[in-house]
């Protein structure tokens, strides 16, 4: 680390004396010209080494070089896709009326729900209510319904 540091400052002191004797021969009206100057174009100022020839920079133009062949690709295969005749179905007349119904019929139908809950929970408070000391029991209820619907379709198959 000190060795590096040490030939830094040694390399910076030399340039600072270049730089001196270069202002006292412009003032003395002296021209000194080096013998050798360095191009920028295979010379690094900054890091004050010599660039390599294969250190490219990446370019807007690598990048994108693909993207547009890709986007047209994809805009061939978009449109393919919708031109499908056989994916292509007219509308029915009433498309507008049913996209327009649905919102009210939301509502209505939350209403109506409401309704047939209040009405269930009214006859269970009358059946409750006027026979105390019966208790409903609603699947006995279910079962003997379907027991009567089993009977009334064997009597009309039996009759056929």
């Amino acid at each position: 680390m000190d060795t590096q540091l040490a030939q830094n400052t040694a390399a910076r002191k030399e340039r600072l004396i270049a730089l001196r004797r270069r202002k006292e021969a412009h003032e003395k009206g002296e021209s000194v010209t080096a013998t050798f100057t360095f191009k920028q174009r295979n010379f690094d100022p900054e890091t004050r080494q010599a660039r390599k020839a294969t250190a490219a920079e990446d370019t807007v133009e690598k990048e994108v070089e693909g993207l547009a062949e890709e986007i047209v690709r994809e805009d061939e295969d978009r449109r393919a896709e919708e031109l499908d005749l056989f994916n292509i179905q007219p509308r029915r007349p009433n498309w507008d009326l049913k996209r327009d119904m649905t919102a009210r019929m939301g509502k209505l139908e939350r209403r109506t729900n409401e309704a047939i809950a209040t009405i269930l929970r009214q006859r269970l408070r009358e059946q409750r209510g006027g026979a105390v000391s019966e208790q409903v029991d609603l699947v006995a209820g279910i079962r003997e319904a379907e027991a009567e619907r089993d009977r009334a379709m064997a009597s009309e198959e039996d009759s056929e």
